[in-house]
């Protein structure tokens, strides 16, 4: 028999609705779990286990419809959940707690899903990796020297080290598609407007999105089917999908055109040889069902770069800090508010119509094919303190562009994205790529990821990470 952890989400749900099992034991099983592992991983910078075991038994007297009533999926600590600390991962908001719920979290509550904690984040969710003042760092169960990537590292760590079947992650330059990538997993980052970030959070340039994270395709499509909803005041509205996404993850594709790229946007980004393995492995894969895969050149150009590079100076400056308190930012934030302090209006507006231009030229290539094809990221799985080792801001900064050349397209275009988890380097670790749609066509991607999951016999096979 398997243990809990080892079952999908979408097995424990149906396990719970047949009786076969309890949401109290379940949440007990993760909860112990999270005690004696997760202060080797990082995951969690809050747990909730009173608040956890109330909503189990709530779900044991009354469990409402829906493919993940009573399965636990904890919350990153970017989102606010109503009476729970939220630090933004930063030493200057120690002391906050949440004054109202988001509206994703509301979903997640009225879907019967069960809120373990909150997962880590990197400061205000700016970096690609997971280091923090105020916790351990996140790191990848594959292998506890490298990093979980960021800024979803917490919740990419929980489901990777069996400490949540699935996650709720965002990503606003690739935050679920980069950890989903260094930690072996299933992750999607939904077509711009798909879900609201009501009713603090603004959608501004629509740069950033909840996404779900998993372990298969199917329980990142019911998890995106319960975080998919709008609300009045949104600035984008994706295009209507018709039925669930779970129906499409049980849906053949058909055959497909796909197009495929490796030359890096950013500037002195190299693609490492482990990558373009992976990348390659997965064009034949995709051959080999049948598609149709196509070499194409890159349809954005290195001038995008400086542009979105404005703009993310400026978004370091959205969470307000207190002169008295500046002196907590770590020193990569404090270098880029710096710098979005010093961005005019202009040239923000500038920057963004640039960036619009650039898509709508980008488009006009990419929306020829079903499908696209990159790497997720340049390299293997960094070392923990990789990014910073340095010592100059400037130059993790530069980092992290090198390293996360591919994902923020699809941030600034708005379509969506996921990650595949193909691929184990010669190293056992995880090395993901990367398939991007047309605007609202997530429910295609989910088709495609479950055909390549069904070709693969299950994106990690035999692999279980060490600690699980």
């Amino acid at each position: 028999m398997p243990e809990l952890h080892e079952l999908s989400a979408l097995d424990q749900a149906r396990s719970i609705r047949s009786r076969d099992i309890s949401p109290v034991e379940l949440t007990r099983h993760y909860l112990d779990r999270i005690e004696r592992i997760d202060p080797g991983i990082g995951a969690y910078v809050t747990v909730t286990g009173e608040q956890a075991l109330d909503q189990a038994r709530r779900m044991e007297r009354e469990l409402p419809d829906g493919p993940l009533a009573g399965v636990p999926v904890p919350v990153k600590d970017l989102n606010l959940v109503k009476d729970v600390p939220i630090g933004f991962g930063s030493a200057t908001y120690r002391d906050f707690v949440a004054p109202v719920d988001d509206t994703i979290v509301v979903r997640l509550r009225e879907a019967g899903t069960i809120m373990l904690g909150k997962t880590a984040t990197p400061e205000f969710g700016l970096p690609c990796y997971t280091e923090t003042a105020v916790g351990p760092p996140a790191r990848s169960p594959w292998d506890l020297r490298t990093s979980a990537g960021g800024s979803s590292g917490g919740a990419a760590a929980a489901v990777a080290a069996g400490l949540a079947p699935a996650a709720q992650g965002s990503d606003g330059a690739g935050s679920i598609r980069i950890p989903a990538s260094v930690c072996g997993l299933y992750g999607i980052k939904p077509t711009r407007g798909r879900i609201s970030f009501a009713p603090i959070i603004p959608d501004l340039a629509g740069l950033s999105t909840n996404g779900p994270i998993a372990r298969t395709v199917a329980d990142a499509a019911a998890l995106l089917d319960v975080m998919a909803h709008n609300m009045p005041g949104d600035l984008y509205l994706a295009p209507p999908h018709e039925g669930t996404f779970l129906e499409c993850a049980r849906r053949e594709p058909g055959r497909l055109r796909i197009a495929r790229y490796a030359d890096p946007v950013v500037p002195e980004a190299e693609v490492h040889p482990e990558v373009l393995l992976a990348y390659e492995e997965a064009a034949k894969t995709l051959a080999d069902l049948g598609h149709d895969v196509v070499e194409i050149p890159r349809p954005f150009g290195p001038e995008l770069v400086p542009a979105f590079v404005t703009l993310w100076y400026a978004f370091a400056c959205m969470h307000p800090v207190p002169k008295e308190n500046e002196h907590l930012l770590r020193p990569l934030t404090r270098w880029l508010r710096e710098r979005g302090d010093a961005t005019t209006a202009p040239d923000f507006l500038q920057a963004q119509a640039r960036l619009q231009l650039a898509t709508r030229a980008a488009l006009e290539i990419t929306n020829a094919y079903d499908a696209v094809l990159t790497p997720t990221v340049t390299q293997p799985p960094r070392p923990v303190g990789w990014f910073e080792d340095v010592h100059d801001p400037e130059e993790t900064f530069e980092r992290m562009k090198r390293f996360a050349a591919f994902p923020a397209i699809y941030n600034v275009t708005g379509q969506p994205a996921v990650n595949l988890p193909l691929h184990w380097s010669a190293d056992g670790l995880p090395i993901g790529v990367m398939l991007a749609g047309r605007i609202g066509g997530e429910g295609l991607l989910i088709s495609l990821s479950a055909q390549v999951e069904a070709a693969k016999g299950g994106f990690w096979g035999d692999r279980r990470p060490p600690i699980w």
